[in-house]
């Protein structure tokens, strides 16, 4: 999206918890993107705003992309990301896998976007990939952001345990923007599964197909 740039527009550090809330998102936005140039010279931005709101979680995650060449970055990011389906970034995959149905998810992102008054450009990325949802809740709409990542909580918890159980300092992002929604993270799978409500979709292959139970029954 980068609507309105996060940082580098006024975001400005208080002591409130609702600004370290969106520090915390619109940091998160850019580290859990594809790492490029522009990420490494934002570096120092990003450490400043979370030292001002006394956010230390990810101080380690940092220093590791500070002495780490940007093509071994670039291919680290691959191998988490675009290798392996227990690390998607994609909120309603999770939910939905690739049903029929998500296409009716992702137009209910987009929509949440348009009544948010800013222009998200979604031509680059599917409307429900956690980086845009990241800054979209940071900058553009803290409210509706915040129905959004509540929505798909267990979408994000997912994502944590299995960037955990396989070791990547990735982890330690999710678990930060994790910890910006009310209540702990569960410890496990079963506890993810007794956060939901309802009935899983028929169709679902996202979570099947990588040996996990769906999680659906969000609407």
């Amino acid at each position: 999206m980068r609507a309105r740039g996060g940082f580098e527009t006024g975001l400005r550090p208080s002591s409130t918890t609702e600004t370290r809330t969106r520090v915390v998102r619109q940091a998160a936005s850019y580290l859990l993107a594809y790492p490029d140039q522009a990420l490494l010279d934002r570096l120092p931005v990003i450490r400043a705003a979370l030292a001002e709101q006394r956010v230390t979680s990810l101080d380690p995650f940092l220093d590791q992309v500070e002495r780490t060449p940007l093509r071994e970055l670039e291919r680290q990011y691959v191998d988490v990301f675009d290798l392996s389906r227990r690390h998607a970034l994609y909120l309603s995959y999770w939910t939905d896998g690739d049903t029929r149905r998500r296409g009716e998810v992702l137009g209910r992102f987009k929509a949440a976007y348009r009544a948010s008054g800013f222009l998200v450009d979604t031509s680059g990325e599917l409307p429900d990939y956690l980086p845009m949802v990241l800054e979209f809740a940071a900058v553009a709409d803290p409210d509706g952001g915040e129905m959004l990542l509540r929505e798909y909580r267990p979408s994000l918890e997912m994502l944590r345990i299995g960037l955990v159980e396989d070791g990547t300092p990735y982890a330690a992002v999710v678990a930060a923007v994790c910890a910006t929604l009310p209540g702990p993270s569960p410890k496990d799978r079963a506890a993810v599964q007794a956060m939901v409500n309802g009935t899983p979709p028929t169709e679902t292959v996202g979570l099947e197909s990588i040996g996990l139970e769906p999680i659906g029954g969000y609407r």
